[in-house]
């Protein structure tokens, strides 16, 4: 098992510092990969805190990969060495159950194994992510990056685009809608180019003014800032979906008012629980919904990086020196960055 040099938290108050460690012998399916680069999600803070009471350290935190191949298994036929390609927020499943059959292995019914913080369901090992030099994935599980796309750029697409895409694709968006977008953060401004390019009318929700010229930039038809009363109530019932990308607890009525009948509030933060209580009365009098949507399964990753690659769509990013990598934590808790930080892996 070869030893790889790595970044990891040995507690919540830790930081990331540099720590060896092993990657697995590769397995007849397996394709070993030297990471290039590799994108920084706020989930790697929450890990590496142990926000969610559920790290076990010692943490190696990253699932926005992109790398090289350099071997494969002897049963890999997709993959050479040479190739770019990526791996997102899960790296096996039972890839048994329906969900996985149907290529949405991001809800796998017996669980799927994420890329760090997780067991392998082989030999049990833990997990390690991207901040390292290698990472040792099964071809399932490993993505083609097309040449179209700069590999920096692209990294967060394999957590923050897929997020975004998926609930638009699922749900039909296209031509016609009026899609509103809230929050302009990493996930936010990649819903907005993609509900752009799916070719919905595009509004961003936002509570600063100052985000405006941003917004229009990256695609937005128009803006509405949220504390504007005024705005709000103009906006009653307008929406045939609003994606919600805000990741921390927040007054859900407003943008439910904003829907019209039968229209969507996609979730794609997890808020536990809401604050305010969510009023149920708008909901049912206009028979709206709100859903909920995670990543993306495999093929659905695939038709992203596609589709990004096909219409010239990328994450706005800073790169950053691994060695650098508590300080861009910090920036990210004050909201100090436009869009996603990634990691250049040649400073490891």
């Amino acid at each position: 098992m070869p030893q790889v040099n790595a970044y990891a938290a040995q507690s919540p108050t830790s930081g990331v510092k540099p720590f060896p460690i092993e990657r697995r012998d590769p397995r007849p399916d397996d394709v070993v990969i030297r990471i290039d680069y590799c994108g920084i999600c706020h989930t790697d803070i929450h890990f590496v805190q142990n926000d969610w009471g559920r790290s076990l350290y010692p943490v190696v935190p990253g699932h926005e990969i992109v790398g090289t191949v350099t071997g494969v298994g002897a049963a890999v036929s997709g993959f050479k060495p040479g190739d770019r390609v990526g791996v997102g927020c899960l790296v096996d499943s039972c890839r048994t159950c329906s969900s996985c059959n149907e290529g949405l292995e991001q809800y796998c019914e017996n669980g799927w194994t994420a890329t760090y913080n997780g067991e392998d369901r082989h030999d049990g090992t833990r997990t390690y992510g991207g901040y390292s030099g290698q990472i040792v994935v099964s071809e399932r599980f490993v993505l083609r990056m097309p040449a179209a796309l700069d590999p920096a750029a692209a990294a967060p697409l394999l957590c923050a685009g897929i997020t975004t895409y998926s609930p638009l694709r699922h749900f039909g968006v296209g031509p016609g809608h009026r899609v509103g977008v809230v929050g302009m953060g990493g996930l936010g401004h990649m819903g907005v180019k993609f509900a752009r390019a799916l070719g919905a009318e595009v509004t961003l929700f936002t509570r600063s003014e100052a985000k405006r010229a941003e917004a229009e930039r990256q695609g937005a038809h128009q803006v509405i800032v949220s504390t504007d009363r005024k705005a709000m109530a103009a906006a009653a019932g307008r929406f045939h979906f609003i994606l919600d990308t805000v990741p921390v607890a927040h007054e859900l009525d407003p943008y439910v008012n904003a829907l019209q009948r039968d229209g969507t509030l996609i979730l794609v933060g997890m808020l536990a629980p809401t604050d305010p209580p969510l009023h149920t009365g708008p909901l049912v009098f206009a028979r709206r919904r709100i859903a909920g949507s995670l990543i993306g399964g495999l093929p659905e990753t695939q038709e992203m990086l596609d589709f990004c690659a096909a219409h010239g769509i990328a994450c706005d990013v800073e790169m950053l020196d691994i060695r650098n990598v508590n300080e861009a934590y910090e920036r990210m808790q004050r909201g100090d960055v436009r869009y996603r930080f990634v990691i250049d892996m040649a400073t490891l």
